[in-house]
């Protein structure tokens, strides 16, 4: 398989500081013989990263980087809490270290109260975990990674990248019944809204990647805030405001797998000091993205919390008008995070400018939905999730939206597999992606797992005939018109299978509207960051 036609090359990434690229013999840009599991669904993640944390033993290395960290946030039911657990592990010699964004007040509904907490019960531990506000004005640290080493069982070394942070909201299972640990999200979520999301395990040489991004924010040399007030109160209370030195990093894993793995991030070029990994900040998963679209002929399949900003659509919406048979489905919240009297309809502009994007270039090739789960509440849909005609599958932190690929950190995996998928049609398709995708797709039409043990088995699975692209897309838009229809008349009878409906952005009172627009276009950007704090675009 030729992995430079769809991952970046060395020189592709656009950030030569990096130590990513200077890692392996020849400079590689990837590694190769990794194992790559998805986990759809905190639940699932939570308690696989449950037995992880405990099976480390003294001498051995947990690190962790989080958009929001809540201490109390369990893993799998009581006594478990991710605060007590990292604590029980750096109390028997496991060493421990995390970065936690330093985030805004919690009056603004983010989280520094809390990842404040979660960094002090963590220290009294022996561990280490840092509010980290290295960022631009404007941007967060949205990386969400977990590494764990084992010291002399190479073999169990482990570690996860995609959009689960370790907090109140995530720890949802298929069913879709929500998290009993909440925070709240627009009322139609209700009180413990359904959660949709995707974390990957990941195993072999690549284990060793994840730490080196994590080593490189750890050791950025700049304070860890920018406010003289924030740096004056800190050593005034006595905060730990310095990160103490990490052991070298041992020799990677080894190979273990058929999938190639490239981490792809985004940092900004940070003002004043820039990151000294990347002095003029990295784009990699836009250009990632950028590259592997090209290639598109079938299928791009996404699953994405915002979706937004014609910019970051543009080379999807390119893909589409240079080929007819290419089709789109794409996965998003059918009600944006915030119902607040201008942040709503602020984020309904985004995506409708976005989408407005998308149909001009394809019309009804591109299929947007929403989900709910068999109450019929709306599942919040965070995962970030693209796969690409069941060859090149990437997921990670970032969003499809402006700030996801320029202004904050985030960190993302594409995969490509070296086993080629034998159901029909071939096309050149890959175990991995395409079981990825039809996982999902399954999941969405109600069809389960399937009852076969792997590709090729000879075992029927359930929905086999979503490998066609055509007969996925057309399944979806069935799945979407049925449930649609029940609920137009009435919902009499039994509820049809399948938890897609098609998405319709929210009607606004045109008061709303008239007022939303001008202010859209003169103060925030589709992603709801100040124009004056916007950067050079280039990717």
């Amino acid at each position: 398989m030729n992995r430079g036609a769809w991952l970046l090359e060395r020189g592709e990434r656009g950030n030569p500081a990096t130590r990513l690229d200077g890692r392996r013999p020849g400079g590689a840009a990837w590694t190769s013989g990794n194992e790559v599991r998805p986990l759809v669904h905190g639940a699932t993640y939570f308690a696989e990263l449950l037995a992880g944390i405990r099976a480390l033993r003294a001498g051995d290395l947990l690190l962790f980087t989080d958009w929001r960290g809540d201490p109390d946030e369990r893993l799998d039911g009581p006594g478990t809490e991710i605060g007590t657990v990292l604590c029980r592990a750096a109390e028997r010699g496991v060493l421990v270290k995390g970065l936690l964004w330093r985030s805004h007040l919690d009056g603004l509904h983010f989280s520094q109260e809390e990842n404040r907490r979660f960094g002090e019960q963590l220290a009294r531990a022996g561990g280490e975990c840092l509010l980290d506000m290295r960022v631009r004005p404007g941007g967060s640290h949205h990386q969400k990674l977990v590494v764990l080493r084992h010291r002399d069982r190479p073999l169990l070394d482990v570690a996860y990248v995609g959009g689960i942070d370790l907090c109140h909201n995530r720890n949802d299972d298929a069913a879709h019944r929500g998290d009993r640990q909440s925070l709240p999200l627009a009322s139609a979520y209700g009180p413990h809204p359904p959660w949709h999301d995707v974390q990957l395990a990941l195993r072999g040489p690549v284990v060793g990647d994840v730490e080196a991004v994590f080593r490189e924010r750890w050791e950025d040399p700049a304070p860890l805030s920018r406010s003289p007030l924030t740096r004056l109160r800190e050593r005034l209370a006595d905060e730990d405001v310095s990160a103490d030195p990490l052991p070298p990093q041992t020799p990677d894993p080894p190979p273990c797998g058929p999938h190639t793995v490239q981490l792809l991030r985004t940092y900004p070029n940070r003002l004043l000091r820039g990151y000294p990994f990347a002095p003029d900040g990295e784009r990699s998963i836009a250009r990632g993205y950028v590259k592997a679209l090209a290639r598109a002929r079938s299928l791009v399949y996404l699953e994405d919390q915002y979706l937004w900003s014609p910019r970051v659509v543009a080379g999807f919406a390119r893909a589409l008008r240079s080929h007819p048979a290419l089709r789109m489905i794409a996965v998003v919240p059918t009600v944006p995070e915030q119902d607040g009297w201008l942040t709503l309809p602020m984020n309904l502009i985004g995506r409708i400018n976005a989408l407005a994007e998308l149909r001009a270039a394809a019309g009804d090739r591109v299929a947007v939905y929403g989900l709910e789960n068999h109450a019929g509440t709306p599942v919040y849909v965070h995962a970030k999730v693209c796969v690409i005609d069941d060859i090149w599958a990437c997921a990670g932190s970032d969003n499809v939206n402006l700030r996801s690929w320029t202004h904050d950190s985030e960190l993302s995996c594409a995969v490509l597999d070296e086993t080629p998928d034998p159901r029909p049609p071939a096309g050149g398709a890959r175990v991995f992606a395409r079981d990825l995708r039809l996982e999902l797709m399954r999941e969405h039409l109600d069809l389960g797992t399937g009852t076969g043990t792997g590709p090729g088995d000879g075992v029927p699975e359930a929905g086999a005939e979503l490998c066609d692209p055509v007969a996925a897309f057309e399944a979806f838009a069935a799945a979407a018109r049925a449930l649609d229809a029940w609920y137009a008349e009435g919902r009499r009878g039994p509820r049809p299978p399948g938890r897609l409906r098609r998405y319709v952005p929210q009607e606004l009172p045109p008061v709303r509207r008239f007022l939303a627009r001008p202010l859209h276009r003169a103060l925030v950007d589709p992603d709801g960051r100040p124009l004056g704090m916007r950067l050079r675009r280039t990717f």
